[in-house]
């Protein structure tokens, strides 16, 4: 694994030689960690089922959880999805950024069989961290990339919670520091008449409505542990080690707190460890610290994190859709 220091601030990077090197890698199947706006991305050549297994293999994924398409621009994704006037009024208005957008594939794409689950239907996405619209452009290549991190644990936001998960199947860690949103693309399925939630994520579903003037639909379940029509959709997902206790009242001297705000909790200054996710109650503050803050309090020791409630509003609502992945039963 060969790990490469990018400086976003001064676009050098892009004609540094590591970034020849980190496109061979990929044109010849290889993994890639690369940084986004959400969390790292383990990125592969979307058009190779043999790459895209790779990814399966590195994360420990079922077969039959969807793959995202990361492209370079709304064009390219065009070529790989049907875009109807619903699905083009969300590309222009959010992309670059953290939507996917689940379309009917189109005959033309060459995005594996394996990276759409065998589905007729593909997640695209353009994001916003410009590494990976910036390596699909120059691989001419769809870039499959969920997150860098083992299947069902708590997502990466830092190249070196990559490196702990997954550094042994990597060919290159690309380190641009801390990821600015902090928690997955929203996924919005346009596959019928209904626009659908099927992952709330970085962008609020309040958002969405307002450029769709309608309203969004949530399916009557998101937990889909055997067929999930979009990544993120399985009951028990981005969990630590530790069980996660939701709607904490107490704490205990043996356990986490994941906390928010300034409200008092019962037992909070004997926790064995805490992480304060926003103490001024900002649900963006707040996405952009969880999956670090799970990993902190996951390393302290306790073995019950509590966690205190959280507006289900705004980013709210994809906070408690991680937690409540996070806390549900394991197989």
């Amino acid at each position: 694994m060969q790990r490469w220091n990018v400086n976003l601030s001064s676009n050098d990077w892009q004609r540094h030689p590591e970034a020849d090197s980190v496109c061979r890698s990929l044109i010849d199947g290889g993994l890639v960690a690369v940084p986004t706006e959400t969390v790292y991305g383990l990125a592969a050549d979307a058009t190779s089922g043999t790459a895209c297994a790779r990814i399966f293999q590195a994360k420990g994924r079922p077969s039959f959880n969807p793959l995202i398409s990361h492209l370079p621009n709304l064009e390219a994704a065009r070529h790989h999805g049907v875009f109807d006037d619903r699905a083009l009024k969300l590309a222009e208005a959010f992309w670059p950024g953290p939507l996917t957008l689940v379309v009917p594939k189109t005959e033309a794409s060459e995005i594996s069989d394996l990276a759409t689950a065998g589905l007729s239907t593909v997640a695209l996405r353009v994001p916003s961290g410009p590494i990976m619209r910036y390596l699909s452009e120059k691989t001419g290549r769809p870039l499959a990339a969920p997150s860098a991190n083992r299947s069902g644990k708590i997502s990466p936001t830092r190249a070196e919670d990559v490196i702990a998960d997954l550094g042994h199947a990597l060919d290159f860690v690309i380190d641009a520091g801390p990821c600015e949103v902090g928690i997955e693309s929203t996924i919005i399925g346009l596959t019928d008449e209904h626009v659908t939630l099927l992952r709330p994520g970085g962008l609020a579903r309040e958002e969405i409505e307002k450029v769709l003037q309608t309203k969004v639909r949530t399916p009557a379940s998101n937990n889909q542990p055997e067929a999930p029509a979009a990544p993120g959709m399985l009951t028990s997902h981005y969990a630590p080690n530790a069980q996660m206790r939701l709607h904490a009242r107490a704490v205990a001297p043996n356990e986490a707190l994941l906390s928010f705000g300034v409200d008092p909790i019962e037992g909070r200054e004997s926790a064995l460890a805490e992480a304060n996710l926003s103490p001024s109650g900002d649900l963006v503050e707040a996405a952009a610290q969880l999956f670090q803050a799970m990993r902190t309090l996951d390393s302290s020791g306790a073995k019950t994190i509590q966690v205190q409630d959280i507006p289900n509003t705004g980013l709210g609502e994809a906070i408690n859709d991680r937690l409540r992945r996070a806390a549900a039963p394991r197989s």
